[in-house]
């Protein structure tokens, strides 16, 4: 493992990811393979209070749809196993104790009440934010104010306590962000926090120090949240005697809401009607089910694509990259410090401008799909010509279904103002003349279509704008669509022909009765 890039995503298994997070994983993707490295998932999952049931297979599933393929993770093992902080919890007590061995941590036995009293005891005495730190501690009930044999006979009559690391009192922590540059921090302003929680489990601070060494990683690239963190880590690191080999850090810029003012939330997307998880999570407490970006309708390189946008630029005019392209252009330098702005606008049109780079067979599997839901039958060819009409017209593939269903079915509605415009008796005349004329025929392609009606137009010595849209209504029901005369290839003469005489009939009936 020496000198070769090792990184970790390492989310808590709270509920659903949220797009902040899958963020984070492409960016130590995008950074591990920029540079030959290797990629970890590791579940950090020792707030158990907080487990939620399916979380975990959730965030595995999300990551796969989006590309984002982990080197070794829970459920794929590698040698630094296990890849869970619950089935570690023994490894962290031995480093705990050696602090405390150290003198670097210490017992605390404090119940909530002396803890509440002394906070009580800060305000009063006009403390701003009231700490368990080195001016407090020595007033409080720890192995730095009991004798030895008291703390000893605590221990063994299974007093419920917790480790806390002794922070300086007067000490400068600095670490070099490759991000946001050097970062000072005064140790006063650290309390001392917990290590080891009275359940025997580690907090997040223990844990991730440990399981990053453990691990071998040589770059913690997360959140912006947990800069105010890092100098305790610092701190950790040099405790334990691994500051030489203690990872960079890069704190990526926070997510915002759209109108920039605050951190983007869970709830947010519920506000504002769009997703801001990877997939749909349907919470097993509650029943609730919040969108996820699959579902509603983004492909995942398009969302690959607009993820890496946010907080991250190639230098240039470029837009459109491949996870791969990604790999090769991603460097920390490109990274921005400032937060930046969900634009689900921006989102929709990636997920357009991929759209309509895909195949007509590949759109075709998304129709039949989505027909085959609704009980409606159809052929992979006939499937494959309506969505090369319409996928220069949507934004997501389920939008073909919905555009596109007047080509499987005769329309039972037609646009009221292309009839009130544009349904003229002299055009009603030309449209009888037209399926008449083309309603035997076997072959009828586009330019057929399109010979056909101008001959008919010339007959009735009528001009194509007059006509055009009252037969487009016929045809489809609507006032816009897709090409006219391939609309008719698709379709055939037949069913055009079939057509226009019901819309002549219903839109007749429709005029008389108003």
């Amino acid at each position: 493992m020496e000198n070769k890039v090792r990184v970790r995503f390492a989310p808590s298994p709270t509920g659903p990811l949220h797009i902040g997070g899958v963020r984070t994983a492409l960016f130590n993707y995008l950074f591990a393979k920029h540079n030959g490295g290797d990629f970890l998932v590791r579940i950090e999952d020792t707030d158990q209070n907080r487990f939620v049931e399916g979380a975990e297979e959730y965030i595995k599933q999300s990551l796969e749809w989006a590309g984002i393929v982990a080197d070794e993770a829970p459920w794929k093992p590698g040698e630094c196993g296990p890849y869970r902080q619950s089935e570690r919890k023994e490894i962290y007590r031995e480093y705990a104790e050696k602090l405390v061995q150290n003198d670097l941590a210490y017992y605390a036995f404090d119940t909530p009440d002396e803890l509440e009293e002394m906070r009580e005891r800060l305000k009063q005495a006009r403390v701003n934010t009231p700490q368990y730190n080195a001016m407090t501690r020595m007033q409080m009930t720890n192995s730095l104010t009991l004798s030895a044999d008291e703390v000893k006979q605590r221990i063994e009559n299974g007093d419920p306590y917790v480790i806390r690391l002794k922070v300086p009192r007067k000490e400068e922590i600095r670490l070099n962000d490759m991000v946001r540059g050097w970062v000072m921090v005064h140790s006063h302003t650290i309390d001392d926090k917990i290590l080891m929680k009275s359940d025997g489990m580690p907090t997040y601070h223990l844990a991730n120090v440990v399981d990053d060494h453990l691990m071998g990683i040589t770059h913690v690239i997360r959140g912006e949240e947990w800069l105010p963190s890092a100098p305790l880590h610092v701190l950790l690191y040099k405790y334990l005697g691994w500051e030489d080999t203690m990872p960079r850090f890069a704190h990526l810029p926070l997510l915002l809401k759209p109108d920039g003012n605050g951190k983007l939330s869970k709830r947010d997307g519920d506000k504002m009607g769009f997703a801001v998880f990877p997939l749909e999570w349907k919470d097993p407490a509650t029943g609730d089910i919040s969108r996820g970006f699959k579902q509603d309708g983004y492909l995942n390189d398009a969302f690959i694509n607009f993820l890496a946008f946010l907080g991250w630029n190639p230098g240039d005019e470029r837009e459109f990259f491949t996870l791969n392209e990604l790999v090769e252009e991603f460097t920390m330098e490109r990274v921005t410090k400032a937060g930046t702005k969900f634009d689900i606008d921006k989102a929709k049109w990636f997920n357009q401008q991929y759209l309509k780079e895909k195949s007509d067979e590949e759109l075709a599997q998304y129709l039949m799909a989505d027909m085959e839901a609704d009980g409606v039958a159809t052929t992979p060819e006939k499937a494959a010509q309506v969505a090369n009409q319409l996928k220069e017209r949507v934004t997501f593939p389920h939008e073909i279904w919905r555009d596109g269903r007047f080509f499987y079915e005769v329309p039972s509605e037609y646009d009221k103002k292309t009839v009130k415009k544009k349904w003229k008796p002299e055009g009603v005349t030309v449209l009888e003349d037209y399926a008449a004329t083309i309603e035997g025929m076997e072959e009828f392609t586009a330019d057929i279509a399109k010979d056909t009606f101008t001959a008919v137009l010339e007959k009735h010595e009528i001009n194509l704008g007059k006509v055009m849209p009252a037969l487009r209504v016929a045809i489809s029901g609507k006032g816009g669509g897709p090409d006219l005369m391939i609309m008719q290839e698709v379709l055939g003469a037949k069913e055009v022909a079939s057509r226009i005489k019901i819309a002549i009939e219903e839109i007749n009936k429709l005029k008389e009765n108003n």
